[in-house]
């Protein structure tokens, strides 16, 4: 009985082809840019997502872009529930042209990849990375975008310290998740602050944030507020947060942006929502006579809205399931093209999820009218459209 409604079903479904597929069609495209702009706001958040729960970042109470004394580091590193320590500073360089945007960080090189251990090295490489002092290291995305090689040597054009900076390329690190950003170059900061006090001696022995480990995550609130009092009423006071704190509030600068992707995406489905009702709708009024004749042979009126509900689903999970497939290939595609302006871009476990949620939303919803329609239909009134 089952195997008879359902190949019933899959000839409804396929009765008119082109129409069929075209709502199909529709469908695939609906849930491919639905996954894709849901791919795009998971990436906006994949470095608040990535963040660990027991790193603080220690920044200028009034902006980012105004350091603070490295001589913090050690009223710092006396705080109680302070396990680790280390800085960094935003570099902002250009590779050979304005394009090849990347993020570069000076850091103190031992702690910062002891902080990190989401930063994967290999020993041998890290060592030689420690031993050079004009050495950097690059995240494996940035790599293959660029081409860059262990040994290999590149310039940065300065625009926060101008001037030309030469390094070499002595290691290249992966992520020990999926998830970990891996288009960064770090270097080392004493090359960096070596080179400051040379060319601009006020600049020298500053840094932009202080990153600091916890013995335990519940300790963050009480550490934050501790680190912010130490440096209260002096000429750079701080704002402590948490690592994840501090990258929504990058994310929050452009919140419209997340907001309208997001609205566009739900358009997207609200589109194809309509016009799969539509096709339902005259698949009904086309079939008006064929649904009075069922009941007229004894079959109750939740068969027949079942038949409809199920031509629904059929024609909206197949689009789904297209789509899904899709989704994968063309996302890899397009970070691809985007190079490291999305340092990580995967279709995640939710945003598929939500695929197949809206997939079977919309089969269900655009089949809802017309089941109503045919249950209340009279047999009689059915069957004078014959003919």
């Amino acid at each position: 009985m089952l195997t008879a409604f359902l190949r019933m079903i899959l000839r409804n479904a396929w009765r008119h082809r082109l129409r069929a597929g075209l709502t199909v069609l529709g469908m695939v495209v609906a849930i491919l840019a639905y996954g894709l702009l849901g791919t795009v706001v998971d990436a906006w958040y994949a470095g608040a997502e990535g963040a660990s729960a027991n790193r603080l970042i220690t920044r200028s109470s009034i902006s980012l872009v105004f350091p603070l004394p490295l001589t913090y580091r050690d009223r710092i590193r006396g705080v109680e529930g302070v396990r680790d320590l280390s800085w960094a500073s935003w570099f902002g360089g250009i590779y050979k042209e304005p394009k090849n945007f990347f993020a570069q960080f000076a850091v103190d090189g031992e702690s910062y990849f002891r902080i990190y251990p989401e930063f994967v090295v290999d020993e041998r490489a890290f060592r030689d990375f420690l031993r050079d002092r004009r050495g950097c290291v690059v995240g494996r995305k940035l790599a293959e975008t660029y081409g860059f090689k262990v040994g290999d040597n590149l310039t940065l054009k300065g625009t926060i310290y101008p001037g030309n900076w030469d390094f070499v390329v002595r290691a290249i690190y992966d992520g020990a998740r999926k998830g970990t950003d891996q288009s960064q170059m770090l270097f080392h900061w004493q090359y960096l602050d070596e080179t400051i006090k040379q060319r601009y001696p006020g600049r020298a022995n500053n840094v932009g944030v202080f990153v600091t480990e916890v013995a335990s995550p519940d300790q963050v609130a009480a550490v934050s507020r501790a680190v912010d009092r130490e440096f209260a009423n002096s000429r750079a006071e701080t704002l402590t947060e948490t690592e994840k704190a501090f990258q929504l509030s990058f994310v929050a600068m452009t919140e419209a942006i997340v907001v309208a992707i997001r609205i566009v995406s739900y358009l997207v489905i609200f589109i194809i929502m309509a016009v799969m009702a539509n096709t339902m709708a005259m698949t009904a009024r086309e079939r008006t006579a064929e649904y009075a004749t069922l009941k007229a042979l004894g079959f109750a009126p939740a068969f027949v809205g079942l038949l409809i509900l199920g031509e629904s689903l059929m024609l909206a999970l197949t689009g789904g399931a297209i789509g899904i497939a899709l989704t994968f290939p063309v996302a890899d595609a397009f970070a691809a093209k985007m190079g490291t302006l999305f340092p990580v871009f995967n279709v995640s476990t939710e945003t598929v999820a939500l695929q197949i949620a809206c997939a079977l939303t919309v089969g269900m919803v655009a089949a809802l009218l017309p089941m109503l329609q045919v249950g209340r239909l009279r047999i009689v009134d059915g069957l004078r459209a014959v003919g």
